[in-house]
């Protein structure tokens, strides 16, 4: 049987055999250029593509300013709900005929972190890639006592006196009073310098360094 030569299907074979080999020749420009990220080949890229890396100043007063920027970072809020009690006993009566006692459930908060606009220059320190910050105190920001949900539990006064009207508020202000000393007791304090390490940590990273230590 006689082979004869068709130059048509030739044609079109090479032709499938160019548009194969140039969509493989795309594709790996494109892996080239999206993982090209260090050295030589990151400046290979560069050229290719006419973008130019990233840079961020990582000078110390540049620094400084991005983390007092974060101004008072309020970093742990500290909720508790008791029961807070408060009296008044007569100089002459007893409890019974002339006392006056009230029975609060206390709803409140307090609110501590760190603020960093009290940073320095000379609490930061820089060595190439890594970056060592000490950061300011923590320091308890505010305690407040929730009104809207704070409320008299009992109330009762003497079968010879009446109810003191200042006897509500001053057990109010009582009950913020020993919601902050349970804050500090439970140790909000360190734990508001901890998450406050984290974010600037978090921080620092973003901005390029290599080795952080934010203490």
């Amino acid at each position: 049987m006689k082979n004869e030569y068709d130059p048509h299907r030739s044609h079109s074979g090479a032709f499938i055999a160019f548009i194969l080999a140039l969509l493989l020749g795309a594709a790996a420009m494109v892996l080239f250029l999206r993982h090209a990220t260090n050295g030589v080949l990151s400046r290979v890229a560069t050229a290719m593509t006419g973008r130019t890396s990233t840079t961020f100043d990582t000078s110390v007063p540049s620094i400084v300013q991005k983390i007092q920027r974060l101004n008072r970072l309020e970093t742990v809020v500290y909720s508790l709900d008791t029961v807070v009690e408060g009296s008044k006993s007569s100089a002459v009566l007893p409890d019974l005929l002339g006392g006056d006692r009230i029975l609060l459930i206390v709803h409140g908060q307090s609110i501590a972190g760190i603020d960093l606009s009290k940073l320095r220059p000379e609490d930061v320190r820089i060595d190439g890639q890594s970056i060592r910050v000490t950061l300011p105190a923590s320091q308890l920001f505010v305690t407040t006592i929730d009104n809207q949900h704070t409320r008299v539990y009992a109330r009762s006064t003497g079968l010879l006196t009446s109810a003191d009207q200042n006897l509500e508020s001053e057990t109010r202000a009582h009950a913020q009073d020993q919601l902050q000393k349970d804050a500090l007791g439970d140790g909000i304090l360190d734990a508001a310098r901890k998450n406050a390490c984290a974010t600037v940590t978090t921080l620092l990273y973003g901005l390029g360094f290599r080795h952080v230590e934010v203490m």
